[in-house]
């Protein structure tokens, strides 16, 4: 290392590289290779969605949009998420626009955490909130949940803020679960409510997958306590628009006039074109969340007792569109030489567990968001490769 690389600050140099990328760059380029991999949404954007994109293009919407977001679209979404989850928020003031849900995490730990500060995380979590964390100087406390199948319990959070070493400043709850799936019911948002107000912790909720909520109504906290909850989502789950970068942070007016000063200086704005087709989406497009959701339903149900056939131990997921599965007992408990053998000699691509916790290295995440013909030939390939495992 340089003397002008060892100027770089510490806390990037200590960083490793992002494992769910970095295993992606791993196996991106064997030949033959099917990615089930990444959360991509295998349908495309609704033509609705396009042509107002393509629209406002037309119409030279090209110019630097109100930072905090359009007002149009931030009333739109108040307007969509009161209505679609029960929430109360009065009007766009209670709305900051973001580059997707990304960004809107960022956001909120820089708005909420002091150096050092801690934030509470149910694991297996997704991978980029530790980075998140670590960019805003604060320290994550875990909850390993892979004992209770992937649940958190008010238990388990009293436990930690009790063992904590640091402030607990806030948790940060995503439901349904990347990378598991589980969800939880009114009564279990409840109980933890109660546990998260019992201690006055801020509740970051990323709602995200909440319309890929398959069996039970989808239940969020900012119902339930609103007051002190910061909740954030997007439209890249709900229509299939991750290439648009289009989230949502929604807050008490006060909370958001704190928050909308590191959103300025981050990102300042998102397309005002791009404003203009989440519009559409959030007042129009109401058929295209269900569709997908019945057809992630459908593969989900599928491709599940052929996991279980094969020996893999799986919690059904109960929202989003991952499977989280345990490695058979006879293939070991070594999930990321599982991954990369697979990717290898299966050809075929999952992300290791332990880009979602140290205590998930037995477990690979299955993505079923891939196209039906690709599920079924993955599906074929692991079953093949798993039967080859077993013949040595």
């Amino acid at each position: 290392m340089t003397n002008l690389e060892q100027s770089l600050n510490p806390t990037i140099t200590a960083m490793a590289p992002d494992k769910l990328l970095n295993f992606q760059k791993t196996v991106r380029d064997i030949p033959g290779v099917l990615k089930l991999t990444f959360g991509e949404p295998g349908f495309d954007v609704d033509e609705r969605i396009k042509a107002a994109a393509t629209e406002a293009i037309n119409n030279n919407r090209s110019h630097y949009a109100e930072s905090q977001g359009e007002q149009s679209l931030r009333a739109e979404a108040v307007r969509y998420f009161n209505e679609t989850y029960h929430l109360n928020y009065q009007d766009e003031d209670n709305v900051i626009v973001t580059l997707g849900v990304s960004e809107g995490i960022n956001v909120v730990l820089h708005t909420l955490l002091a150096p050092g500060d801690g934030l509470l995380v149910p694991e297996p979590a997704y991978g980029p909130y530790f980075t998140s964390l670590a960019l805003a100087y604060g320290q994550k406390i875990a909850i390993d949940t892979t004992a209770h199948r992937f649940k958190l319990t008010p238990e388990m959070v009293d436990e930690a803020v009790e063992k904590a070493t640091v402030p607990v400043r806030a948790i940060l709850m995503n439901y349904p679960t990347n990378p598991t799936g589980v969800t939880y019911s009114r009564e279990e948002v409840m109980a933890l409510a109660a546990t998260f107000k019992k201690h006055h912790i801020w509740v970051i909720s990323d709602e995200i997958y909440a319309v890929l909520t398959y069996d039970q109504a989808h239940v969020s906290f900012a119902e339930i306590i609103p007051e002190q909850t910061i909740y954030i989502n997007g439209l890249s789950k709900s229509h299939a628009m991750t290439g648009y970068r289009v989230g949502f942070i929604l807050a008490s007016k006060q909370m958001i006039l704190e928050m909308q000063k590191v959103h300025g200086a981050l990102t300042f704005a998102i397309p005002t074109f791009i404003q203009d087709a989440a519009v559409v989406a959030l007042r129009d497009v109401k058929d295209t969340p269900l569709l997908m959701r019945a057809a992630y339903k459908a593969r989900r149900d599928r491709i599940l007792p052929q996991l279980k056939a094969l020996g893999f131990d799986v919690v059904t997921p109960e929202g989003a569109f991952y499977i989280f599965a345990k490695l058979p007992v006879d293939l070991g408990d070594d999930g990321d030489a599982f991954a990369l053998n697979l990717a290898r000699e299966g050809k075929v691509a999952v992300i290791p567990g332990s880009g979602f916790s140290e205590s998930a290295k037995a477990f690979i995440r299955i993505s079923y968001a891939a196209s039906d013909e690709d599920l079924d030939e993955g599906m074929k390939r692991i079953t093949a490769y798993v039967k080859r495992l077993r013949e040595k």
